[in-house]
């Protein structure tokens, strides 16, 4: 039991993103758009296009429009034809950061990520640059009050690769990301229902700043989710208190 709450920094972060539901909204149906056209229309044979449905339907968000979403995907509909593409560069600092966006035009894209880096004191990389930093990782977040003893061992029969019980009573599970939507739906069936379940990008160490040199760090990567065609953010910055 240490650290910092993943929980109570997400759910913050979540919180701020929450407050602009009409980019939320783009951003999940964007999501739907390319798991349907990657894993094909069917959420029960496409984890990934599962998962985005059901962050969506938390979201409140209609039915018709999370079924539009899949059809565009599956190509029964007309509209634009989005593209995942991923972006890496370094920050205030040294510290790393990935930009994981979805558009229908890399030239505006990569234009609006480049200008926000370097208007912030970071710069756009390279491929590769910095992904090598970074580990491809299946996440859950359970609120304060679950049962830690029992989620534990739930986890690691359902084949987790790790759960940490924080300060707050919160606690989080890691998957390989193959192993995700199994764990996940097994937990689920055990009764264990998260606040938060994605694939993310985790930092394999961590750059701790704080006062100014955390801010301008803290700047550039809020520039970066405020960003239209943006869908993820990820750092090695370090969380801060609670």
């Amino acid at each position: 039991m240490a650290g910092h709450s993943k929980w109570a920094n997400i759910q913050h972060r979540k919180g701020a993103q929450d407050k602009k539901r009409g980019a939320l909204f783009t951003r999940l149906v964007r999501e739907i758009t390319v798991a349907a056209r990657m894993g094909g229309p069917d959420p029960n044979m496409n984890p990934r296009l599962r998962l985005a449905v059901d962050k969506a339907t938390a979201q409140s968000m209609p039915k018709d429009n999370i079924e539009r979403a899949i059809k565009k995907g599956a190509g029964l509909l007309e509209g634009e034809t989005y593209e995942e593409v991923r972006y890496e560069g370094y920050g205030p600092h040294g510290v790393a950061v990935m930009v994981d966006c979805v558009t229908d035009n890399r030239n505006r894209t990569v234009a609006e990520v480049r200008h926000a880096f370097s208007k912030h004191g970071g710069n756009l990389g390279a491929d590769g640059s910095v992904a090598f930093q970074f580990e491809h990782r299946g996440q859950m977040l359970f609120a304060p009050g679950v049962d830690g003893d029992a989620l534990m061992e739930a986890a690691l029969e359902a084949g987790a690769l790790d759960m940490e019980l924080y300060d707050d009573g919160s606690a989080e599970v890691l998957t390989e990301p193959g192993d995700f939507d199994s764990v996940l739906q097994t937990l689920q069936q055990a009764g264990f229902e998260p606040d938060e379940a994605e694939l993310t990008m985790r930092p394999s160490n961590t750059t701790p700043l704080s006062g100014e040199d955390r801010e301008s760090v803290e700047k550039l990567l809020e520039r970066l989710e405020e960003l239209d065609d943006t869908q993820n953010v990820y750092s090695n910055l370090a969380d801060g208190e609670d």
